[in-house]
């Protein structure tokens, strides 16, 4: 059988754009106000969680990886604040500080969408299947490296600015090993689901008072970073 004369590929930067597309489509239905990013990326060789607020999960399956986004305190606490008032909380019940426990539980769930999300492309689109670890959260007031280089062949890692509704600004970073999909033949993709309900599915489990998710603090944070050789 011969193969076609010009294969779609997806490659790193398609798949780069995939996740923003991702983070950008579910902070925006979780806030409420546009969240997008820039058009231009950065070639980066190390990964690495900075102040205020650190997330990263990582995945393996069809290709392995590493997710980060970094946030500001000032990002965080709008992501965090525009969220609980759409989901119906009243202000005054809202947490003052990024520090707490409440606001890292609630990034680490939205990190949680935007990577099931990801996910859910990666199995419509590319037809194989990563999967996830649970996403970890950290209060940081320093920078700390992160890297999976010792899972992946041949690394390259992309750094993507994004902005809040507000004017404030997160980083997302990409580490994955350098792959290319190459379409062998037409396919109907799988539909997506609807991030309306996943969202209203969370409200539902708030106010069911469902235990939040953990955030790696204390005992749990020296574990998770010396589970990763630091």
């Amino acid at each position: 059988m011969n193969s076609p004369e010009n294969p779609v590929v997806f490659g790193t930067e398609d798949l780069l754009i995939s996740l923003c597309n991702s983070v950008s489509k579910v902070l925006t239905a979780a806030s409420g106000s546009q969240i997008h990013f820039s058009a231009m990326v950065q070639r980066i060789t190390k990964t690495c969680l900075k102040p205020d607020i650190g997330c990263f999960v990582l995945f393996d399956g069809g290709f392995s990886g590493l997710v980060i986004i970094n946030f500001s305190s000032l990002a965080a606490m709008e992501l965090y604040e525009r969220y609980m008032l759409n989901m119906g909380m009243a202000r005054e019940d809202l947490a003052s500080s990024h520090t707490t426990d409440e606001v890292g539980n609630v990034m680490g769930e939205l990190m949680n969408q935007i990577v099931g999300d990801f996910t859910g492309k990666v199995r419509r689109e590319l037809q194989t299947h990563i999967t996830q670890n649970q996403p970890k959260m950290l209060v940081l007031n320093k920078q700390v490296m992160l890297s999976v280089d010792t899972h992946l062949d041949q690394p390259e890692a992309r750094r993507v600015t994004f902005y809040t509704g507000g004017g404030n600004i997160f980083y997302l970073e990409l580490a994955v090993d350098r792959t290319e999909f190459i379409k062998l033949y037409d396919f109907d993709a799988q539909e997506a689901q609807d991030p309306d309900a996943l969202f209203d599915q969370a409200g539902r489990g708030q106010a069911d008072a469902a235990p939040p998710m953990a955030s790696a603090t204390g005992n749990d944070t020296d574990d998770l970073l010396n589970s990763l050789g630091m």
